[in-house]
């Protein structure tokens, strides 16, 4: 486990990446002591008073050390100042509700007043279906925010990593200026399984991989997680 830490969580063997917390990215990618957070105060509500879904959030909060599926704030990448988000999987499976819609949408305005450019990186099982069209009301909010971001002229990149998919893909998450993403990840909206009983076909070899992404123009680079500051600190 301390060899596949040292080495960003990759195996040495085979090159898979492992996902990684919030936590452990900000460390890869922000420069050291530099991470002041942002939108801490954000918390889950229950608008739908949904059976056990407070109760499994607080299990959540006690076993990850994290209080939502995204940890947003102001660093220096390489010396170079920006806003960065990154969620977390291990938190619901970094699905979005309104907590989630609402940090995401605060480090976009922050990146546009403060005339800062502006990194997410997405892992996301979709909108939070607890609750319902308050999860799906984030889709609109955030790429509302995005559009504020492009009229004050700023840079966002988003690194797409495995999964991202669902209601993120199909908002915040496809919006970057530049779109990068980790190898072999999953990327889509629905899963395979429900598009092939939709349309009645076989999907094609590798569909819903960045690898397929980049070859048909969805993505603009795929980064090895060893290249991926470097890498992202040359762009800003």
């Amino acid at each position: 486990k301390e060899d596949l830490h040292k080495n960003l969580s990759v195996c040495p063997n085979c090159g898979k990446n492992f996902r990684l917390s919030s936590r452990r990215r900000i460390m890869q990618i922000a420069d050291e002591g530099t991470f002041e957070e942002i939108g801490k105060e954000i918390k889950t509500k229950d608008p739908l008073e949904f059976k056990g879904y407070l109760k499994k959030v607080e299990m959540l909060k006690e076993k990850t050390k994290i209080e939502e599926a995204v940890k947003c704030g102001i660093c220096e990448i390489e010396g170079e100042k920006a806003v960065l988000a990154a969620m977390d999987g291990n938190f619901l499976m970094g699905s979005m509700g309104s907590a989630v819609g609402e940090r995401i949408t605060l480090a976009i305005e922050t990146a546009a007043k403060d005339k800062l450019p502006l990194i997410i990186f997405c892992v996301s099982g979709g909108a939070r279906m607890q609750e319902g069209i308050i999860s799906l009301m984030q889709m609109a909010k955030t790429s509302a925010a995005l559009t504020k971001l492009s009229e004050a002229k700023q840079l966002y990149i988003s690194v797409l990593t495995d999964p991202t998919t669902g209601g993120v893909t199909a908002s915040f998450a496809s919006l970057g200026d530049i779109i990068l993403a980790e190898p072999h990840a999953l990327i889509g909206f629905a899963g395979p399984r429900v598009i092939e009983q939709t349309i009645k076909q076989k999907l094609p070899e590798g569909f819903q991989s960045s690898e397929f992404l980049l070859e048909h123009g969805f993505i603009d680079k795929i980064v090895e997680r060893k290249d991926m500051k470097s890498t992202i600190a040359n762009l800003l």
